[in-house]
């Protein structure tokens, strides 16, 4: 069987609550976060998963995505990798899209990118790697990380420009699976949060 990588987005925050651009910030989980990372661990380890026994696990060292990790029961086979970090948002860290829009009318972050802060390319190319390692596995493959860097991962195993991350949204505590189809890379299940709800 072909690799596979499972995504899994960090829980709430109290930035990704107010929709404030969370990159190297490195803020914990809410209450609410962290009832949700114990939901995703209990799905993960319900069929058709039944625990990944054999996946390979890694997850960004950032507060957030690491104690996702730990609380969903993963965290004893993690291992922290710094490509999975959130894009670096440079000047417009902690600000919201609305307050960016104000000072920069029009503003795109997946078309204009970010000052002082990552470029689109430098993003891609961190995606490119994950997207390289996870189809090198013989197994598949489980990470935490965050809504940007994910969503991006996405697109970059679809064979999709960085851009395409713009139309594949995550929820926090989301899970995601991209495998393949007819022999091409492709989406097999996308911003999933059943298990949020009671």
């Amino acid at each position: 069987m072909a690799p596979r990588i499972l995504l899994a987005r960090h829980g709430q925050t109290a930035w990704s609550l107010s929709g404030q651009h969370t990159g190297r910030t490195d803020i914990p989980l809410l209450e609410e976060g962290r009832r949700g990372a114990g939901l995703l661990g209990e799905r993960l380890r319900r069929a058709p998963w039944s625990g990944l026994p054999d996946a390979e696990i890694r997850t960004s060292p950032l507060a957030r995505a690491r104690e996702t990790c730990d609380l969903a029961g993963f965290g004893d086979r993690a291992r922290n990798w710094d490509a999975l970090m959130e894009f670096d948002y440079g000047a417009y860290e902690g600000r919201t899209p609305e307050q960016i829009k104000a000072d920069r009318p029009g503003w795109f972050i997946w078309r204009d990118g970010v000052p002082d802060g990552e470029t689109l390319a430098e993003v891609s190319a961190r995606a490119d790697e994950v997207v390289d390692w996870a189809r090198s596995a013989d197994r598949d493959v489980l990470v935490f990380a965050h809504g940007h860097i994910l969503r991006a991962i996405g697109a970059r195993w679809l064979g999709e420009d960085v851009s395409f991350a713009s139309r594949i949204r995550l929820a926090p505590t989301s899970v995601s699976v991209l495998g393949w189809a007819y022999g091409a890379p492709a989406i097999e299940v996308w911003n999933d949060t059943a298990h949020l709800v009671s």
